[in-house]
């Protein structure tokens, strides 16, 4: 599997506002040395911009399917970006 950078484009729904979903996804990033942001959105779901490699790029996704302990993941879409290269860490956005 080619394993080059890769930006994407996150958006999960489900039982993901207000149960710590945005510091998970945070510390999950941290941990894999992922870039970019997360946030809430107006509609209940979680935006997730991520830039990283390609593998730890899918491994941060298989971690954002299952969320964390009071989370319930009813839908993840992905759309893959050309990467940006402006991220310098990850953040939670208001």
């Amino acid at each position: 599997m080619e394993n080059g950078h890769v930006l994407i484009e996150v958006h999960i729904c489900g039982r993901v506002q207000g149960v710590y979903f945005r510091q998970f996804t945070k510390n999950i990033a941290q941990e894999l040395g992922i870039r970019g942001y997360t946030r809430n959105l107006p509609n209940g779901c979680v935006q997730v911009l991520a830039e990283g490699s390609k593998g730890v790029v899918e491994l941060f996704v298989q971690k954002l399917r299952v969320g964390p302990p009071m989370s319930h993941v009813d839908s993840l879409e992905i759309e893959w970006k050309k990467p940006s290269g402006e991220f310098t860490g990850f953040v939670i956005r208001r």
